[in-house]
């Protein structure tokens, strides 16, 4: 019997990331060792506490479902981070949790954008920015990222772009792919133009803990006339190393929760019991876990930024927050694909190639330093070696 699948299921790209993973995972099966830098997921355990959190709540049976909305005391330790690390006063009731971040995207966009609709969506981008849209028969208008401008947004190609259907604009910041922050000027300006042209603004902020060289990370929704147009999203899993874990959310406004609470009742109905109790310790009992992690990222992306810039055909701009390394391979003539495949082949480094992201990122290589600095340093050797030999074939 053929397969009857719908139409629209055409309309969404497969993860490129997950493409280049399995290929890895595949090849690590078959016996042979592969160093990792295409997931982008902390190799740190998560801290104790969390995990000691995790575990009297098993212990005391909270293995039931939750309020569709989640904890009441998740929601309101959300709330309260939200006040005290950026500066934005939501209430608990303005708090959805969700299954990580990626149920919170399609939460948002469902519950926003009609059939024909347009949302603003940086290019390059991580993918479900554009495949949710897809999806929804919405259109996602790209803005271009460029490495000339350190990966900030060209606001006037920003409102050049603006049309009667477009509905909201996508900000990433720190930003996956390319490591960029967006600059307060750069924030404010993009602001004026929401309220402006009455756009609704969604504000991806996982990586906003994981900054260097004294970048500073600003939630939009704190600025003048924002909070009440912006979804401001989040989760545990970059900062706290709970990736797996699956724990999200998204503040907004009170009626755009009730809205996505339908969403999310026939989609996941809650967060697992035990997990959001975790969460809650996460984010009221931290210590020095975070900064810890911190550092030692800034020690890997240091030495990779320096180990790249070296090797002849490549090159790449020190990203100011995320764990990844935008590398910049349009030297060597080949496309990004086909260079990922080389390497993982020829090299045994995993890394993805920057079409994953849309148009704007062929000519790049991605790289995760979320792995150890011994891998880091191995890896960038075998980098160079490879990119060596690439060049020497006629």
């Amino acid at each position: 019997m053929a397969a009857k699948i719908a139409a629209r299921m055409n309309r969404m790209a497969p993860s490129g990331i997950r493409k280049v993973n399995e290929k890895a995972l595949a090849m690590e099966r078959a016996g042979e060792r592969v160093l990792h830098f295409e997931i982008g997921r902390p190799d740190f355990d998560t801290p104790e506490y969390i995990k000691r959190a995790a575990e009297q709540a098993l212990a005391d049976g909270k293995v039931h479902y939750t309020s569709n909305f989640g904890l009441m005391e998740l929601r309101q330790a959300i709330a309260d981070k939200l006040k005290r690390e950026n500066n934005v006063d939501y209430t608990a009731s303005e708090v959805l949790v969700t299954v990580g971040l990626s149920e919170a995207v399609f939460a948002v966009l469902a519950t926003i954008l009609e059939e024909g609709d347009e949302i603003l969506v940086p290019d390059p981008v991580w993918l479900n920015y554009i495949n949710v849209p897809n999806l929804l028969g919405a259109k996602a208008v790209t803005y271009g990222l460029t490495e000339e401008t350190g990966f900030q947004m060209n606001l006037e190609e920003v409102k050049a772009k603006i049309t009667p259907k477009t509905r909201a604009i996508v900000i990433i910041t720190p930003n996956n792919p390319t490591g960029g922050v967006l600059s307060e000027d750069v924030l404010k300006e993009l602001a004026e133009i929401a309220v402006s042209n009455d756009l609704m603004v969604i504000s991806d902020e996982v990586y906003e803990r994981l900054v260097y060289d004294g970048a500073k990370h600003i939630s939009i929704a704190s600025l003048p006339g924002m909070k009440e147009r912006t979804f401001t999203m989040n989760g545990m899993s970059k900062a706290y190393a709970m990736d797996g874990w699956r724990l999200g959310y998204v503040a907004a406004p009170e009626e755009y929760i009730l809205a996505m609470n339908k969403f999310h009742q026939h989609n996941t109905t809650c967060a697992p019991n035990f997990v959001q109790v975790a969460a809650i310790a996460a984010l009221n009992e931290e210590g020095d876990e975070v900064k810890e992690m911190v550092k030692e990222y800034q020690r890997r992306r240091d030495y990779a930024v320096k180990a790249i810039n070296e090797i002849p055909g490549l090159h790449c701009e020190c990203p100011k927050g995320a764990f990844y390394i935008f590398i910049n391979c349009k030297s060597l003539n080949m496309k990004s694909a086909d260079l990922s495949a080389y390497l993982l082949e020829e090299a045994k480094i995993a890394l993805v190639p920057g079409d994953v992201f849309g148009p704007g990122g062929e000519g790049y290589l991605r790289m995760s330093f979320a792995n150890s600095y011994e891998n880091v340093v191995e890896g960038c050797a075998q980098l160079k070696k490879a990119v060596a030999l690439l060049q020497q074939k006629p």
